[in-house]
């Protein structure tokens, strides 16, 4: 499978024009704030979207994601956050972070049967919370997601079906929160 290659000013123009039109693009940075975290590795941050929302709001944020493009993007608009380029599953920034997420369907991003290695690479800089959010219907189930948390010593603490907290009910969406 050939990786894919991405646009980052691209990208992000989706978000913008959702903004534009009155929707709501900051609900990953909302559900991140309400277990009021001093420090988030926004893990796979690609334009930098959420991580820039949540240092608006006064947490210290380190982004990371693989594609220059994405990373190029959130320098431009964010210079002060740290900014990191590397594969999730090698990431090691010798930390720990309050709340770890992975927004944005980031399991689904990697090679097929890599997304142990991708949880394992994250949940070394679990200090509490790993938060993640990604589509069922898409080869990548939640059982499995659990199970490779589970390898890593977190367990799953709440799920719900949107950033909005809404309750999950085994559709094609999770939000999934596990504790270190």
């Amino acid at each position: 499978m050939l990786p894919l290659v991405w646009n980052g000013a691209e990208y992000q123009r989706r978000f913008d024009s959702l903004a534009e039109s009155g929707m709501d693009v900051h609900g990953e940075a909302a559900f991140v704030r309400a277990y009021a975290p001093s420090s988030v590795l926004d893990a796979g941050c690609g334009t930098g979207r959420v991580a820039i929302e949540l240092a608006r709001h006064g947490i210290e944020v380190v982004g990371a994601d693989l594609d220059e493009s994405m990373l190029a993007y959130a320098r431009e608009q964010a210079p002060d956050i740290t900014w990191v380029r590397s594969d999730l599953a090698l990431l090691d920034l010798g930390r720990t972070f309050d709340v770890v997420v992975m927004a944005g369907n980031v399991p689904l991003f990697t090679e097929p049967g890599t997304q142990g290695a991708l949880v394992a690479g994250v949940a070394r800089h679990v200090g509490k919370l790993l938060v993640a959010g990604f589509s069922l219907d898409r080869g990548y189930t939640v059982e499995e997601y659990d199970a490779h948390c589970a390898a890593a010593g977190l367990r799953l603490v709440e799920r719900f079906a949107t950033w909005d907290r809404e309750e999950f009910r085994n559709g094609n969406y999770a939000v999934s929160v596990h504790l270190s």
